[in-house]
C-alpha cells in the first residue's frame, strides 16, 4: 500500500509523466495507470459467477425450494439441511453437504434488501398513525395515536384518539404545530387514505381534500412513503407508540397525551387530559 501511494503522489501531485515514475519504481506503465484510477488496490474482481459443476444439476431445485419458502413463514422455510436431505431424497444428489450449504447460503445473502442510511436536513418532518391498548378510566380499550417526529431535533409528538379519522389527523396537525411552535418546511407520510384519495399510474398522489386544505393553510410541502415500505419513516415508525410498553417509555419524557372526547374543539371534537396507563 505504501507503493501504491508513492506511485500516486509523483504523478497525480508532483506532476511526473507516467513512463518515467514506472522507470524508477521498476513497474509495467499498465500497471501505474491501474494504480491512478484507484485510491486504494481495488483487490480481484471475479469476471464470472463460481462454477459449481457437481451441483450444476440440482442448482434448478435449490432454486425452486428458496422461490417456493419466499411465501411460507420464516420459521416455516427449509434450513441448508433440510434442502440438503431433500435432495437427497427426491433428487438423487450424491454430493456432500458443505456445497449445498455454500449455494443456499450465497442465494439468500444475494435476495435480501439492502438500506442506506437516511439523512434529514432541519425542518423536516415525520408522521404515522399507531395504535395500542391503554387504559382510560379502569377500562381497557384500543387508542389510535398520531406521531410526528423531526429527526434532525428528534424531538416528538404523540395524539392519542379513539379512531383514525379524518378529523383526528387534522387535529394532530394542529397540535404538533403549536407544540413544535412552528410549521415543517416538508412532512414525510405513508400513504394512508388520509391523505392519499388514489395512486396514479406515474405514481403520483391524487390528495384527499381535507389533506389539500390544511396543507393550503399551513404551507408546507409534503413527501409520500414508497407503497409497503414502512422503513422510509425510519424515525416516525419507531416513534409511534405500539402495544409494546418498552416503546413508551422513551416517549413519555418529551411527548403530551390528549385524548380527544365526543364534544366541541377546532376540528369539532373537544379534549382533555387523561391519564394514560398500560
Amino acid at each position: 500500500m505504501e507503493l501504491y501511494a508513492r506511485v500516486r503522489r509523483a504523478v497525480l501531485v508532483e506532476g511526473r509523466s507516467r513512463r518515467a515514475v514506472a522507470r524508477e519504481f521498476g513497474l509495467a506503465r499498465k500497471t501505474v495507470r491501474k494504480m491512478l484510477e484507484y485510491s486504494t488496490p481495488p483487490g480481484y474482481q471475479r469476471q464470472k459467477p463460481v462454477r459449481r459443476p457437481k451441483l450444476g444439476p440440482w442448482q434448478g431445485a435449490i432454486d425452486a425450494i428458496l422461490e417456493d419458502d419466499k411465501q411460507r413463514p420464516k420459521k416455516q422455510r427449509h434450513t441448508a439441511k433440510r434442502i440438503f436431505e431433500r435432495l437427497r431424497a427426491e433428487h438423487g444428489y450424491t454430493g456432500g453437504y458443505t456445497i449445498v450449504k455454500d449455494y443456499v447460503r450465497s442465494s439468500k445473502i444475494g435476495g435480501q434488501e439492502m438500506f442506506i442510511p437516511l439523512t434529514h436536513a432541519p425542518g423536516e418532518a415525520q408522521a404515522d398513525f399507531g395504535e395500542a391498548q391503554v387504559v382510560i378510566a379502569g377500562v381497557e380499550q384500543k387508542a389510535h395515536f398520531m406521531a410526528f417526529d423531526l429527526p434532525h431535533s428528534d424531538d416528538c409528538f404523540v395524539q392519542a384518539f379513539p379512531a383514525e379519522t379524518t378529523e383526528a389527523f387534522l387535529e394532530a396537525h394542529v397540535r404538533a404545530f403549536e407544540y413544535f411552535g412552528g410549521v415543517p418546511r416538508r412532512i414525510l407520510y405513508d400513504n394512508t387514505t388520509l391523505a392519499v384519495a388514489r395512486i396514479l399510474g406515474d405514481g403520483q398522489r391524487q390528495k384527499t381534500r381535507a389533506f389539500s386544505e390544511l396543507q393550503s393553510h399551513y404551507l408546507f410541502a409534503e413527501k409520500f412513503g414508497r407503497p409497503a415500505k414502512g422503513n422510509d419513516k425510519d424515525h416516525a415508525s419507531y416513534c409511534t407508540p405500539l402495544a409494546d410498553a418498552r416503546t413508551f417509555s422513551f416517549a413519555i419524557r418529551y411527548v403530551c397525551f390528549l385524548l380527544c372526547l365526543p364534544g366541541r374543539s377546532s376540528t369539532g371534537g373537544s379534549y382533555r387530559h387523561c391519564p394514560l396507563s398500560l
